[in-house]
């Protein structure tokens, strides 16, 4: 039996005026998927066949997936469909395909997170993810593709190869869950499982025209996630977590229900429930935004779609208030974003590496290579000092959102751009209207949800002259994700929501 999630309330799903098949579900949201199944409109065999045949006709070209489970998800399906025969009752995903990046540990599949130290790695335990997913009756149909070790905003391999974007095929999806972001930007799943530390959920979702969540720190578990590799101490602990990816704000709102709580031994000692949103209706909320900053400025091609959704917002007679926090200085805490970030991780780096990296200490040059030696080779009270700023940051965040629901930024200061997998990432170069922009600008505007742990969901806005995916990424209090993830839904609607790339119809 599939157990119900606890406090679920189904979605409401209505019957096209067309025949609901496997086929005209291709597209549908998760929700509505599996209330298709429960109802008997379509079975839950033949929803996982179509998709997969989806994936065989797609995936070639995209480079989606790492792995395809087709023979476990078949006959995974088949066991759901015995469950509704039976009248059991069913899970919020009851008989509907999902996919789940490559670092999370699905157990007797092979897990690599993209790495050739991984290759024949095989878990004996699923990921607290995949775990929760199978309780709520998803069909895991595979691994989606990442960058190695999931560092990069790009997703490519030497295992798996290089992920392309359903949008332009030279073009990346993002990184480094950007797999997951091109197969369900293709039709090829109904929900991805992703992580974010460094915008690994917000970027592909940007790049591919997606609603993605960041949760706030601690609210989802990411046990069983490579990185760490197995058996290697935790090298990040102040940022990385789990979070869905959708077509549809009301599928993220659904993920968070089933993946958010602790797990293991801290399920002992409390649940977690996730407190409603804010505002019933949109022009309820107070909402403040940042198009642009002089510490990495925004593209045109980025800030145009940015400046039409806050016109339209106005229209709609939502109050919106242009600006920073009081107390929040971007520059300074993306400095201590980075600083921290690597300084976290030195635990995890033998002395052979920390040596060869201070190599580089001394040639200042702003690239994340530097910022890293600098991390490994700096004092405890250097540590410390910047973690007090990240408090004092949270309580400036805290301030902020006791006036305001939410703060709206870009996810990234361009849209997709072509694949660039040249190393040192510090030699790489993205191309812009207003000129060449360095690669590792991209870590910006997803860093001050990171670093504070708050909650950010991004959500479709709009395109680009030449027709790539923008979006918005909102970011709210502490805790209150469903306020973030609401807002997205409602701006995603307002300026359009997710489309189907041309040739994925």
């Amino acid at each position: 039996m599939v157990n119900r999630i606890r406090g679920f309330t189904p979605i409401p799903y209505e019957l096209s005026p067309r025949k609901v098949t496997a086929a005209t579900l291709a597209f549908a949201s998760a929700s509505a998927a599996a209330k298709a199944v429960s109802r008997g409109d379509v079975t839950s065999l033949d929803l996982t066949r179509t998709i997969l045949e989806r994936v065989e006709a797609y995936n070639p070209q995209l480079h989606a997936f790492a792995k395809i489970t087709h023979k476990e998800a078949i006959a995974t399906a088949k066991k759901a469909d015995d469950v509704i025969e039976r009248g059991d009752e069913l899970g919020p995903l009851h008989g509907v395909p999902v996919t789940v990046k490559d670092c999370f540990e699905i157990k007797g599949v092979c897990t690599t997170a993209g790495s050739k130290l991984l290759a024949d790695y095989v878990p004996i335990r699923d990921s607290a993810p995949v775990e929760r997913l199978k309780e709520a009756g998803a069909i895991i149909i595979g691994h989606t593709n990442t960058s190695e070790l999931a560092f990069d905003w790009q997703s490519y391999n030497d295992l798996f190869g290089t992920s392309n974007n359903p949008w332009n095929l030279r073009l990346t999806p993002g990184g480094s869950t950007g797999g997951g972001a091109a197969a369900l930007a293709a039709g090829l799943s109904f929900l991805e499982v992703g992580s974010d530390v460094g915008g690994s959920i917000r970027v592909p979702s940007h790049f591919c025209g997606l609603y993605g969540h960041k949760p706030s720190l601690g609210a989802v578990s990411a046990r069983g996630h490579i990185p760490p590799i197995p058996g290697v101490p935790v090298g990040e602990p102040n940022f990385m977590v789990a979070g869905p990816m959708a077509r549809s704000a009301d599928d993220i709102m659904l993920a968070m229900k089933i993946l958010g709580g602790p797990d293991g031994e801290e399920a002992k000692a409390y649940r977690w429930e996730m407190p409603k949103p804010r505002k019933k209706k949109l022009d309820y909320y107070s909402i403040g935004y940042v198009i642009d900053d002089s510490a990495c400025h925004v593209s045109s091609e980025v800030r145009t779609p940015m400046e039409k959704m806050v016109e339209t917002l106005k229209k709609e007679g939502v109050e919106v208030a242009e600006g920073w926090p009081k107390g929040i200085d971007p520059k300074r805490l993306f400095e201590d974003y980075r600083y921290i970030r690597y300084a976290s991780s030195a635990a995890a780096r033998s002395g052979a590496q920390l040596f060869e990296l201070l190599k580089v200490e001394n040639v200042n040059d702003g690239s994340d290579e530097y910022v890293a030696a600098h991390a490994y080779a700096s004092s405890v009270k250097e540590f410390e000092d910047a973690l007090w700023r990240r408090e004092q940051a949270r309580e400036a965040w805290r301030d902020y959102f006791s006036a305001y629901d939410a703060l709206l930024i870009p996810p990234a200061f361009v849209p997709a751009f072509p694949h660039d997998h040249r190393m040192p990432m510090k030699i790489r170069i993205i191309s812009t209207p207003e000129g060449a922009r360095r690669y590792e600008e991209l870590r910006f505007w997803i860093s001050f949800a990171t670093l504070c742990g708050l909650p950010a969901t991004t959500a479709p806005i709009g395109s680009t002259v030449g027709g790539l995916p923008v979006g918005v990424q909102v970011v709210g209090p502490y805790l209150e994700d469903a306020t973030t993830i609401d807002l997205a839904g409602y701006i995603g609607a307002l300026m359009g929501g997710f489309k189907v790339p041309p040739d994925y119809q």
